[in-house]
This record gives C-alpha cells, sequence and structure tokens, in this order.
C-alpha cells in the first residue's frame, strides 16, 4: 500500500484480570496489536507473563507501571498505609504539591520493573502508567532515574500521554480528558529525550468508555491528527468477576475486542492507509 503510515496500538491493562488478559491474548493472535502495557504488582502477572514469554509475539511488551489500582509490592506507609493504593486524585494533588514520599515511590517503581524482568527475562521494551501516573511531576523523574540506573537509554522508550494542542482539538472526543492529562505530562516528553529515552510523537485513544457510543466510530477519531510516532492506547478484554471487583470498566472492553477482531478494523486500516508497527522498532 503506497503512503502506508504506521502507528503503533497498544492494549493497556494486561494481568489486571483473567479475562481482560485473554481478550488482550486474542487481539496479539490475530495480528490487531503492536504493544501490550503490563501490570506486575497484582497476584495475576506471573503467569500471565509466562503466556506472553513462550509465545514471543511481534510485538513491544512494556511496563504498565501502578500506583492507583490494588497493592502495593511492599509496604509504602506514607503513600498506602492499609496496604492499597490511594485513587488518581489524591496521587495528582500530592505530585502537583509536590507532597508525595519519593522513597517510597522509587521503591515501589524498581519492585514493578524487577517483576517484570524476573518473569520476561529481560527489561520491559517501553514503560507507561496506569491512569497516566508515569507523566506526573516527581514520579517522571524517580523513574527517569529508575530507567537510567539500569542502563536503558536507547533501549526502553516511553509513553508521553500529552499531544499537541492543535491535534486534541482537530480530533475531538473527550477533549476535556486528553487536555487534562496533556497539562499534567507538560514537559514529560522534553526529560525523556534530555535523558536518552525516545517516546512517541502524537497520542491519541482517550475514551469516555460509554457502552452506547460507537467505539469503531472513535477509533477513526484515534487515527486522525497523528504524530510522526503516532501511539494510540486501547482497552480490550474479557469481562470476568475479577475485572469487576477491581475496575469500573467493563462492557467497553469487550466493545473494544469485538471492533479489533472484525473486518471492519482491517479495512478502516487500509482505507487510512495507516498499519501497525513496534515503537521500539520505528526508532
Amino acid at each position: 500500500m503506497a503512503n502506508t503510515r504506521t502507528i503503533t496500538l497498544c492494549a493497556d491493562d494486561y494481568a489486571l484480570s483473567y479475562g481482560v488478559s485473554a481478550g488482550i491474548l486474542e487481539a496479539l493472535h490475530a495480528g490487531r496489536l503492536s504493544a501490550v502495557s503490563c501490570l506486575t504488582n497484582g497476584p495475576r502477572w506471573p503467569a500471565l507473563g509466562n503466556e506472553l514469554l513462550r509465545e514471543r509475539f511481534d510485538a513491544d511488551i512494556g511496563l504498565h507501571f501502578n500506583l492507583t489500582i490494588g497493592a502495593p509490592l511492599s509496604v509504602m506507609p506514607v503513600f498506602a498505609p492499609d496496604g492499597r493504593f490511594p485513587d488518581i486524585s489524591a496521587v495528582i494533588r500530592g505530585a502537583m504539591r509536590g507532597k508525595l514520599p519519593m522513597k517510597e515511590i522509587r521503591a515501589e517503581i524498581d519492585r514493578q520493573l524487577d517483576r517484570f524482568e524476573a518473569v520476561m527475562e529481560r527489561p520491559p521494551d517501553f514503560v507507561d502508567g496506569h491512569q497516566h501516573v508515569q507523566a506526573l511531576p516527581g514520579i517522571r523523574d524517580a523513574l527517569l532515574d529508575a530507567l537510567a540506573e539500569r542502563h536503558l537509554e536507547g533501549n526502553c522508550w516511553l509513553r508521553d500521554s500529552g499531544d499537541a494542542l492543535h491535534r486534541i482539538l482537530w480530533r475531538g472526543g473527550p477533549v476535556k480528558k486528553a487536555l487534562i492529562v496533556r497539562g499534567l505530562s507538560t514537559g514529560f516528553r522534553r526529560a525523556a529525550r534530555r535523558r536518552g529515552f525516545l517516546a512517541n510523537d502524537g497520542f491519541s485513544g482517550f475514551s469516555d468508555f460509554n457502552p452506547g457510543h460507537d467505539y469503531g466510530r472513535q477509533f477513526s477519531g484515534f487515527l486522525s491528527a497523528r504524530g510522526r510516532r503516532h501511539l494510540i492506547m486501547c482497552h480490550p478484554g474479557h469481562v470476568d468477576e475479577d475485572l469487576r471487583e477491581l475496575d469500573p470498566v467493563t462492557v467497553t472492553r469487550e466493545q473494544e475486542l469485538a471492533f479489533l477482531l472484525s473486518a471492519r478494523f482491517s479495512e478502516m486500516l487500509e482505507r487510512k492507509k495507516v498499519k501497525l508497527g513496534r515503537l521500539s522498532v520505528l526508532g
């Protein structure tokens, strides 16, 4: 296909539940994803990580660094005094006020990276964050320090959850959500590049998670106003009891998965002259 542009399509939340992970594996087998972002702090990670290791998919496999769902991998007496991560709103407030216990957070970054490497037998191809925590002030610096200490410059890309203002406005959809994340992510890509880490240029995939909306139509918007190294996040999966207990986003995961596995998805990529590729290979 002449003049085809390559994008990276990343499924978030692998290992959140068995149902979510089974759906992501279906999409990987069908060649409908080029990146997968893994939660390593939960009890499902070792077995589900081994499944990724066994299959050796042609996709970037990364760490979905998490501070807002489930429990930390060790005690965090200030950040998680009851043994559970706080709500994202509390994390954002602490980050913006410079009040987060960064020593505890840095230790948790290392624990989640270590747990990824213990199963996958290598460092992650990339790192992003559940609810975009990787880009928050203070946390971003701790993350960059941790990755630099592992000498991962040039071998690990990072998700910049912000995008250019004109692209966000042109794309439409949940503009308010995209603008808020853009504001919180200000300076992230510049900081990553200064430390020697590649980041995506262009980001979309924000959803209102409304099961009454047509996800295929939303996805068409994600493909518009693309950056040079465009990254789209998605949240496919099957709903199970574990997911219902952990996360409010349920039904729309099934809808996203159905769209990704459909002929409509492949026809949309062809019509828009887009193909999927790994950002680690694009460089």
